[in-house]
């Protein structure tokens, strides 16, 4: 089995949707405009009823704020420095339900939990020391890198 090609942790289309979405926003976020579901999905491979949805979780929970009218639409409700990826995941997945370790554990049983464990802590790490604005300024980087070819 090749390592590189495998994936341990998955990356839901829920948790890819919401932040390919905060990404638009968070791109947006110094003009003070709201970006309508429409321009997100224009931008983005997302479909709108889904995209609806993620937007009134986000809503629920803080992270967007929606601007009602001819003008309106969704902007971060704030900055994109402040909003890790392991907030999203968490909020878009739900909080991570501890273990039932009420059987008999055995010895080797506790040393494959133990080892999960580590993986799940450094994953945990990983995503809390990113924020939306670290995604935006590597895309940025990678987006002047990239040869553009004229016709």
């Amino acid at each position: 089995m090749n390592s590189q090609n495998y994936a341990l942790l998955d990356l839901s289309s829920k948790v890819e949707y919401a932040l390919l979405a905060l990404l638009e926003l968070a791109s947006h976020h110094g003009k003070k405009l709201p970006l309508t579901m429409s321009e997100i999905t224009a931008k983005q491979p997302i479909p709108e009823r889904y995209l609806e949805q993620i937007l009134t979780n986000l809503r629920r929970a803080g992270v967007v704020q929606s601007q009602r009218g001819s003008k309106g639409g969704f902007v971060l409700a704030r900055e994109p420095w402040q909003i890790t990826i392991l907030e999203i995941v968490t909020l878009v997945e739900g909080e991570r339900k501890e273990k039932d370790t009420s059987d008999s554990p055995t010895l080797e049983k506790t040393l494959v939990y133990e080892v999960w464990e580590q993986a799940n802590a450094a994953s945990i790490e990983v995503l809390g020391r990113y924020t939306l604005q670290d995604l935006c300024q590597e895309r940025e980087t990678r987006a002047q890198q990239s040869p553009m070819y004229y016709i």
